[in-house]
């Protein structure tokens, strides 16, 4: 498929209680179960949603993945891509990011025993001095908030691959795939 028809049909899947071709938005809270913990694959709506399922899965065939992760906000998806790691794990960071997310590591995450380093990345090479037996994960932006100074991401992820670290790229402000103009 090429990508242009890739973008319109993923997931697209009729919806099999109305037929819609694009799957509505529930807005409910609460799924009907027939005894607790039986139902038709949703019980709340902050667990699962089928609106929500919907995206992930149209994300995940757009972008070739095995899954797709859908949040309220991007300091949401943050959290949870830290909750991967644990006290005593180091994290290399982009020494300009967003403050939102600053802000989470240095008011939250620090006080459950991970440690950053903030590091300029416009050079990937400078990661390199930061990189330890602890490292597990990577974390940029490109391009970044507020600078918008921009981060080679395949370099970055030639030298985490060295030595199996995560790496993570929050790209709020670029274009979600390389072929958009």
């Amino acid at each position: 498929m090429q990508l242009s028809t890739k973008l319109i049909h993923a997931g697209a899947v009729p919806d099999p209680s109305t037929g819609a071709i694009m799957i509505p938005i529930y807005q409910t809270s609460t799924y009907v179960q027939s005894a607790p913990g039986k139902h038709k694959g949703y019980e709340y709506a902050r667990s699962q949603n089928p609106t929500r399922k919907a995206l992930e899965e149209a994300l995940a065939i757009v972008e070739n993945g095995k899954y797709g992760l859908c949040f309220s906000s991007g300091v949401a998806a943050t959290d949870a891509v830290i909750k991967l790691l644990g006290p005593g794990d180091e994290v290399i960071a982009a020494n300009d990011m967003y403050g939102g997310t600053y802000r989470l590591f240095t008011k939250i995450y620090e006080k459950f025993g991970i440690r950053f380093h903030y590091v300029n990345m416009q050079d990937a090479n400078n990661i390199r001095t930061y990189i330890n037996n602890n490292t597990r994960l990577i974390w940029t932006e490109t391009p970044t908030n507020p600078l918008m100074n921009v981060t080679d991401i395949a370099s970055v992820s030639a030298i985490a691959k060295e030595k199996d670290i995560l790496v993570c790229v929050d790209n709020t402000f670029a274009s979600p795939h390389p072929n958009n103009p």
